[in-house]
């Protein structure tokens, strides 16, 4: 199993949106704090991201910035342009061109978009990402997000039968491919968390094992196993990567895998604690409501009603 669209798929939640942006002479933007994780791309032209803290960054022609956790910024032609109140929400429909009126060749051209995501149980992986995750084009380097950049500025300029299912589509790999070249970025200059952690054969190894058969009896010991180490080894090399024990982690990943089957699905409680690793429901019921405070059916019903509630704010939307 994939740690990393593990992660993704336990935080995410609703569709992505994005949509093209014009912006002609001087021009500056202020994003508000929001619940979903935004991103920018500049398809033409540069401009300038400007942190709500840290210092201004300068984006050129293909350069990708990623805000993971919805912290509000500004876009600018230069660091020290007025900015102005963004006028709509990035959580919004996918969006038209938001053409100014000027008929001439726009100076800068961005694709901007954002996604749902769940902070109420962020994947530490997520969790220790900066503020801002800048990816600038140098030439040779990550092709694949290269790629779904042109597709994605190629759907969003002209809207075409299939565009919408496309878009969705796209836009995930956009988000799996920004991450992926972030962490090959830091793997050879960070020597503890995730960065480290992915790129490490033992505790990759371990936290594949984990994520393939959540359900497995695992002990430290077994694990070491699988990630070729002794016991005692694989526990400090696990820790000092990820932050907690690899049984810590292996608790949090099955609880986080019952509380999505528990939201996406009809499975009866029994099978549920089966396919975590519980041998009867109540000892399950008893691990889950320690983790969430809340008994497992109570979560559901919960889960359920705020599934309702974003169904009818997304179709309200469109």
């Amino acid at each position: 199993m994939d740690v990393l669209s593990d992660a993704i798929t336990s935080m995410r939640t609703g569709r992505p949106h994005a949509g093209r942006t014009e912006q002609h002479g001087s021009w500056g933007v202020r994003f508000p704090d929001s619940e979903g994780a935004g991103f920018h791309v500049v398809l033409q032209g540069t401009c300038w991201m400007l942190p709500s803290d840290g210092e201004p960054i300068a984006l050129g022609p293909g350069d990708v910035v990623f805000m993971p956790h919805g912290r509000g910024h500004g876009l600018a032609d230069s660091p020290h342009t007025p900015l102005a109140a963004f006028r709509g929400s990035l959580l919004g429909p996918f969006a038209e061109d938001a053409a100014s009126p000027d008929t001439a060749s726009p100076d800068t051209l961005l694709l901007c978009g954002a996604y749902f995501l769940d902070r109420a149980r962020p994947h530490p992986l997520l969790g220790e990402l900066p503020q801002a995750l800048h990816i600038p084009a140098r030439l040779g380097r990550h092709p694949e997000l290269r790629s779904a950049v042109e597709l994605l500025g190629g759907e969003l300029e002209r809207a075409r039968p299939g565009t919408s299912a496309v878009l969705t589509s796209l836009l995930d790999m956009l988000l799996l491919y920004v991450l992926r070249a972030w962490y090959e970025e830091q793997s050879g200059h960070m020597s503890t968390g995730w960065a480290a952690a992915l790129h490490d054969r033992a505790v990759s190894e371990a936290l594949r094992a984990i994520h393939r058969d959540p359900a497995h009896p695992w002990t430290v010991e077994t694990l070491g196993q699988a990630a070729g180490l002794s016991r005692a080894a694989f526990a400090r090399r696990f820790t000092a990567l990820a932050g907690q024990p690899p049984l810590a982690y292996l608790t949090w990943w099955r609880m986080t895998v019952a509380a999505r089957l528990l939201r996406e699905s009809e499975l009866p409680l029994r099978a549920v604690a089966a396919r975590t690793g519980y041998a009867s429901e109540f000892a399950f019921a008893k691990a889950f409501k320690r983790e969430y405070g809340v008994a497992p059916g109570g979560y559901r019903r919960h889960g359920q009603e705020s599934a309702g509630a974003l169904a009818a704010t997304s179709l309200a939307q469109r």
